[in-house]
């Protein structure tokens, strides 16, 4: 498994490499235009104590991360504290420095990621924000239902299908997307900030311990168990929506995700009808 992750690892590095030394491909985050660079300068998040930037990408153990970044900062007791999580307050974002202080820090710190399949994060993504949040129900839902489904206009917004929400996604300018489904290339841009290390979701604690090592943090912050109330993507569920969706869907969103595909090293999904036979 390890050597399997080493090859991987491996894979990744060079690839960014080829694909982020194209003439065309931003090399720094001034580089960047002005909506792209505050979407990315809005998902790093700074720990000047540990002298660190962590590029958050939300379905991607995001939350489990801001917890350790407010133990470190002494603003939370405990990762194993039970309230809900706030997003926004006791965290330092980098979007909020002035461009001289940005720059130190992107210069100086030790920079990093977490990365997911991509396929897997957009159904995480779909079950909870439709399966559970009434906020995004009301936001998101209504309109999908509405626009992609005839006589739709009296939904609440809680029976979005996945092919609806796939038709949302491949209708929508990918820069306006919001950030749960916004692809990871450009909410992290991975060419114009050079990531010190990229972890990946399928090897989490892992990844992360090394992370926590690497920038000296206390010996006894460790990275949260998942919440009891979590409900994991399966291979079998994603089995299931990949296979009961039509496949034209797929390949057309997979041209709008396909950086995160490429660059990360996650093979694309397999929709043949052998596979969806079994």
């Amino acid at each position: 498994g390890d050597l399997d992750y080493e090859v991987l690892r491996d894979i990744r590095n060079r690839t960014i490499r080829a694909v982020c030394g194209q003439r065309a491909m931003p090399r720094s985050v001034w580089e960047l235009p002005a909506g792209q660079r505050r979407t990315v300068l809005r998902h790093l998040l700074v720990s000047d104590k540990y002298r660190f930037l962590y590029c958050y990408v939300p379905k991607v153990a995001c939350s489990n991360w801001k917890r350790i970044l407010k133990v470190l900062d002494g603003a939370l007791e405990s990762v194993d504290v039970k309230l809900k999580m706030d997003h926004k307050s006791d965290l330092v974002f980098l979007g909020d420095m002035k461009p001289d202080e940005i720059s130190y820090r992107l210069k100086n710190y030790y920079k990093f990621i977490f990365v997911r399949n991509p396929m897997e994060r957009l159904l995480s993504a779909y079950r909870n924000k439709f399966g559970e949040i009434k906020e995004y129900q009301q936001r998101y839902g209504v309109e999908i239902v509405r626009r992609y489904r005839k006589n739709g206009g009296n939904s609440a917004g809680d029976d979005v299908t996945f092919s609806e929400f796939l038709r949302y996604l491949l209708d929508e300018e990918v820069e306006r997307m919001n950030e749960h489904w916004m692809p990871i290339y450009n909410l992290c841009q991975p060419c114009a900030v050079r990531y010190d290390f990229i972890g990946s979701y399928e090897r989490l604690n892992a990844d992360a311990d090394y992370v926590l090592e690497r920038v000296q943090s206390p010996s006894f912050i460790r990275f949260p168990e998942r919440q009891s109330w979590y409900k994991p993507v399966t291979a079998e569920t994603l089995h299931y929506y990949l296979c009961n969706t039509q496949r034209r869907l797929i390949k057309e969103l997979l041209t709008k995700y396909i950086l995160d595909f490429s660059l990360f090293a996650y093979p694309l999904p397999n929709i043949t009808s052998e596979f969806c036979r079994q």
